[in-house]
């Protein structure tokens, strides 16, 4: 058995996974690429070991602030995993969209082009991440809703993939192609807009008295800024940013409401391309498996 569980950010996926795999034995894979990262722990929402209740979590803790993560990387290493289970139940759990994809579609990675890449590269030096991320927009206006304006490596990666390939960067992901794993469940929490908003607000409010910013200075000292895929991750960022400006806590924290606001919106427009996705009220996922089990 093979669930994938989806949705937007501060929806309720964690738990919910916890639930399902405690009804059904499984076990719980990540999927969100910041999760990845040793020490992204407050900012990511990422589950202490006692909060998971003794179920095996995979996919966590395996990268260092200053590597960059990779989608093929991660590709790879689930399906070798899943393959190892033998069948065994895992709940695929996240709202890295393009991570998720990786595993349920024939997704491709077109090679690296370092001429191409550093042109892109030397524009964004030139041009800004805003900019960057603006003319994806107009060329992938889907891999725009996938990436955030502040992951600049990604940008440049789409707009590589697009000028080696003459096609969108998303066009490597077929709604309708081959999957490796035609009978997962894919399932995805919805939760009504004003009550997400709040539900953000919260988090971000407990991240700050969790101690958040103490574990992005931590984190400055084991190179975060030097990492381009974790420097750029909501929050961590936002903090940042407020630093070298000079600006306050306060100015931080509302910064990183109002963007992750706009994330969990990008991440509900992505999930909505899979058709196979059933859509479920965030807080029921108890009450539709015990209606899909019977």
């Amino acid at each position: 058995m093979l669930i994938f569980l989806v949705g937007p950010t501060a929806v309720g996926k964690s738990d919910a996974a916890l639930d399902l795999a405690e009804e059904i034995g499984a076990e719980i894979v990540n999927a969100d690429a910041l999760q990845l990262y040793r020490g992204m722990d407050i900012g990511t929402a990422k589950l202490s070991l006692s909060q998971r209740r003794g179920i095996p979590h995979h996919m966590i803790d395996v990268l260092d602030v200053v590597e960059e993560a990779s989608v093929a990387v991660y590709q790879r290493k689930v399906h070798e995993l899943i393959a190892s289970k033998d069948g065994a139940p895992l709940i695929v759990v996240g709202g890295s969209g393009l991570y998720i994809s990786s595993l349920l579609q024939e997704l491709r990675f077109p090679e690296n082009d370092p001429e191409v890449r550093a042109k892109i590269e030397a524009r964004a030096e030139q041009i800004g991440g805003a900019a960057l991320h603006q003319e994806l927009s107009e060329k992938d206006p889907m891999a725009a809703l996938a990436i955030l304006p502040g992951n600049v490596r990604r940008v440049v990666r789409a707009l590589e993939v697009i000028e080696i390939t003459g096609e969108p960067f998303t066009a490597n992901l077929p709604r309708d192609g081959a999957t490796p794993y035609p009978q997962a469940i894919r399932v995805g929490l919805l939760s009504p807009r004003e009550l997400l908003d709040a539900r953000i607000a919260i988090r971000v409010e407990e991240m700050w008295e969790n101690g958040f910013e103490d574990e992005v200075v931590d984190l400055e000292s084991r190179g975060l800024r030097e990492g381009k895929t974790a420097r750029a991750a909501l929050g961590y960022a936002q903090i940042l940013d407020a630093k070298d400006r000079g600006e306050s806590s306060d100015y931080a924290k509302a910064s990183t409401i109002i963007s992750t606001r706009k994330f969990a919106r990008r991440q509900e427009s992505w999930f909505r391309r899979d058709e196979k996705i059933e859509w479920i009220p965030a807080g029921t996922h108890m009450q539709w498996w015990s209606t899909r089990s019977k």
